[in-house]
C-alpha cells in the first residue's frame, strides 16, 4: 500500500503570468513538485510542495559517480477539460529498468503513477490547451548521499517536476550521422535512460549543428554503419512500403512513443519490421527511389519529420513529405486531446 502523499500548496499560482502561445522551451515550471527520499532501505514521506531549490551536499554521489536517471512524459487535457496521462505505467516500468541498470533502488510503480496524478491534478491549470502542446513531466532520481567513494549510494531522492511546452519542431529536420563519437555499445547503459548518456551526446550534437543539421544520428560503436537512434528520438524509415525501425538490442532506448508508434502502425495494417538497417542501406534505398520517408519518435519531440541525413561528405535526401509520420502524429495528438477514440487504451484519466 502506498504511504499517503503529504501536500502543501502555494497561496497564489504564477500560471496567470504564462503566455500559452509562447512558452520558452524548458525554462518555465509549474508551482509544485513531488519529492520522496530513500533512506535506510526504504522510500519515505512522499510530499508535494512548492517548487524550490534543493539543498544538496557537494559530495552528493550523483555529482561524482553519475547515478542519475530520468523519464519524460506528457499530460494533456481532453475535450471536457479533464487532465490525462499517456501510458504512465510504462514510464514507471522503464524508470525501474534504468534504476536496476545503474544499481539504484526501484521506485514503487503505483506510487509513481499516484504522484503523477496528484501533481498534475494540483497544477492542471498549467496544461496548455492547444493540440500538440502539453505539460511536460520530468520524473528523475539521483544519489544524494554525501560520500566520496566508488560504490552504490545508500541515499537517493526521487522528484517529479513539470514544465508546460509547445511543440519543439514545427519544421522538417536534418540529421547528421556521427562517425567519430558513439552513444552506446552492447553492455553499456544505452538501453537505460541515464543522465550520462545525454551528457556524452552534447559535443557531437553541437558539431552536427555547426554543420547545419538539427540532431545526431547515432551509428554502431564498432563499424559506424548500423543505425541506432537519434539524439533525443528513436527512428523509423519507410522503404518500399515497409516500416523499419532498429531493434531493441541492448544499445537502444525502449521509447514509449516508439512502442506506441509500432502498435498504432500495426493496428492500421502497416508492415512493421524491427530489424537492423545500415547507413549503406539508406543510401541504396535513396538511390533506387524506395526510401519513401523517415521520422523520429520521442516524448519531447512527438513525431519529427526527417528531410535529409548527412553522412561524411554526402547528404541523403529522404523525402519531401511524411504521410505516415503525419498520420502517427495526428493520431497520438488526437488521442491525447480526446478528439480521437483511445482504441489502444493508452490514456489514464486523472479524477479531480
Amino acid at each position: 500500500m502506498n504511504p499517503q502523499i503529504k501536500i502543501k500548496t502555494i497561496k497564489t499560482s504564477k500560471v496567470h503570468e504564462l503566455d500559452f502561445d509562447d512558452i520558452p522551451l524548458g525554462k518555465t515550471f509549474t508551482d509544485h513538485m513531488f519529492v520522496c527520499s530513500y533512506r535506510e532501505g526504504q522510500w519515505q514521506t512522499p510530499t508535494i510542495k512548492p517548487l524550490e531549490h534543493l539543498p544538496t551536499h557537494p559530495a552528493a554521489m550523483a555529482f561524482h559517480y553519475g547515478q542519475a536517471i530520468f523519464e519524460g512524459m506528457k499530460a494533456t487535457v481532453n475535450t471536457d477539460g479533464t487532465p490525462m496521462l499517456f501510458r504512465p505505467m510504462d514510464n514507471a516500468k522503464r524508470l525501474n529498468f534504468s534504476a536496476r541498470r545503474l544499481g539504484m533502488p526501484e521506485f514503487p510503480k503505483s506510487l509513481f503513477v499516484e504522484a503523477l496524478k496528484t501533481l498534475v491534478g494540483i497544477d492542471r491549470l498549467w496544461i496548455p490547451p492547444q493540440q500538440g502542446s502539453a505539460l511536460y513531466l520530468r520524473p528523475f532520481m539521483y544519489a544524494d548521499e554525501p560520500f566520496i567513494g566508488m560504490r552504490a549510494a545508500t541515499q537517493y531522492k526521487f522528484i517529479i517536476m513539470a514544465s508546460p511546452s509547445n511543440p519543439i519542431y514545427n519544421k522538417r529536420i536534418r540529421l547528421y550521422a556521427e562517425t567519430r563519437y558513439i552513444r552506446a555499445a552492447h553492455g553499456g547503459t544505452g538501453e537505460a535512460k541515464a543522465a550520462g548518456n545525454y551528457a556524452a551526446a552534447i559535443l557531437p550534437t553541437e558539431h552536427a549543428k555547426s554543420k547545419g543539421f538539427d540532431q545526431v544520428l547515432w551509428l554502431d560503436a564498432h563499424h559506424f554503419k548500423t543505425i541506432q537512434e537519434v539524439g533525443t528520438m528513436n527512428i523509423f524509415f519507410k522503404i518500399n512500403g515497409t516500416i523499419i525501425t532498429p531493434p531493441l538490442d541492448g544499445a537502444i532506448l525502449a521509447g514509449i512513443t516508439r512502442m506506441s508508434t509500432i502498435e498504432l502502425l500495426r493496428h492500421k495494417g502497416y508492415k512493421v519490421l524491427e530489424q537492423h538497417i545500415t547507413i549503406d542501406d539508406l543510401i541504396n534505398a535513396s538511390n533506387s527511389g524506395t526510401l519513401e520517408e523517415a521520422f523520429g519518435t520521442g516524448t519531447a519531440v512527438g513525431i519529427a519529420m526527417i528531410q535529409a541525413i548527412g553522412f561524411k561528405d554526402q547528404t541523403i535526401h529522404v523525402s519531401d513529405d511524411n504521410p505516415v509520420g503525419q498520420m502517427v502524429l495526428d493520431t497520438i495528438n488526437g488521442v491525447r486531446s480526446g478528439t480521437l477514440p483511445d482504441v489502444l487504451n493508452w490514456m489514464t484519466t486523472i479524477d479531480l
